[in-house]
């Protein structure tokens, strides 16, 4: 396929995507509840999708409609075989949830998913007193047992989503559990699955990220949840807007724990037009400057931030570049290669991303 894009301006009002990060965190703690949950404003992308097909695996029925989704937890396995997609959220999340069933469960995936290590996933696993075995360090993973340890200690640098799964699953282990962390990454991600935990009563103490107490066989249930907007898809639209126009966006939630919310943070430093409500913000162009941000606890802002980069004045410094290697692909590496086709220089010092803004020019 050959697209020809042209320069032009944003102008519009959008209605915010629904959040496939809280979207996947609700269907699995919704499979493990006591009662049904209706999903509503859901996400119907391949990774929410896939953690769906994981549910009914679980043995929970899902039945799915335009705009809603009724998940109703099951008390028998139905699945053995869990796939989750080329989704890392969902990969991390249901491991620890597969100790939870006295079957043996096997994780797998498909696509960039197989590529990526799960060293970390594996160790902790093994400290919850489960056997794994796996492709030398890869999916697809086969896990043998039941938790029976509830005193973890974990070193997290490589990423918080192992955590999330933890949280959930300990949520349903036979006994109350703490885990103690250490170079804990991405910490509103924690802050959001506890959120979600608390939507679906049970509170989990956090002790300065890093200890976590978690109640266990805790009575999980959630009649309604409505998915709130996604801070990752609008960011790439706020973006445009404060590059080249003005965007109106809608069902958006600025009190949201979403990491990616941080690019409001950003928008306004540089000098960009916004304006915030509850439920709706709006952004316009202005003459931007160039700026620094610490994006290592929301590495999916590093396209949009790139992206913005390349139109203020000066060099822009994105930290945080050691997160993205191991995502859907090489996210440091792309950005440069595909910027310097079109004449922007993107050059990496240490673990930040530096891009020298300028004007760029059409490329294939």
């Amino acid at each position: 396929m050959k697209t020809t894009v042209k320069p032009s301006k944003f102008n519009g009002v959008l209605k915010a995507n629904p959040s496939k990060s809280i979207m996947q965190r609700v269907i699995a703690i919704a499979a493990l509840s006591d009662s049904a949950t209706l999903i509503s404003n859901i996400d119907k992308s391949k990774d929410s999708r896939a953690a769906l097909r994981v549910a009914k695996s679980m043995g929970a029925v899902v039945e799915l409609n335009d705009d809603t989704v009724k998940i109703i937890p099951g008390n028998k396995l139905k699945n053995p075989v869990w796939n989750v997609g080329e989704s890392g959220l969902s990969a991390r999340m249901f491991a620890p949830v597969a100790g939870l069933f006295s079957e043996d469960i096997t994780i797998t995936g498909e696509g960039s998913l197989l590529t990526r290590p799960m060293d970390a996933v594996i160790e902790a696993l093994n400290k919850l007193g489960l056997e794994v075995e796996h492709n030398d360090g890869f999916l697809p993973m086969k896990i043998k047992g039941e938790i029976s340890k509830f005193d973890l200690e974990l070193d997290l640098s490589s990423g918080s989503q192992i955590l999330t799964g933890l949280m959930i699953a300990l949520s349903k282990a036979k006994k109350n559990s703490v885990i103690n962390v250490s170079n804990l990454k991405s910490k509103p991600y924690i802050d959001l699955t506890a959120c979600v935990l608390t939507a679906f009563k049970n509170r989990i103490q956090n002790s300065d990220y890093k200890r976590f107490e978690i109640p266990g066989n805790a009575s999980l249930r959630r009649e309604e949840f409505e998915v709130e907007g996604d801070w990752s898809g609008v960011a790439f639209h706020l973006v445009g807007a404060a590059i080249s126009g003005k965007v109106r966006i809608e069902n958006i939630n600025s009190n949201s724990k979403q990491a990616d919310k941080a690019i409001l943070d950003v928008l306004k430093n540089v000098g960009a037009d916004v304006m915030i409500d509850k439920r709706v913000v709006e952004v316009g162009k202005r003459q931007l400057k160039a700026f620094e941000f610490d994006a290592t606890d929301a590495p999916d802002l590093f396209p949009p931030l790139a992206v913005l980069a390349v139109y203020c004045d000066g060099v822009s410094r994105i930290k945080g570049v050691s997160r993205l290697q191991y995502k859907e692909s090489d996210r440091y590496a792309t950005i440069r290669q595909e910027f310097e086709k079109v004449g922007i220089r993107v050059e990496k010092e240490d673990d930040y991303m530096l891009i020298y803004g300028g004007q760029p020019k059409g490329a294939t």
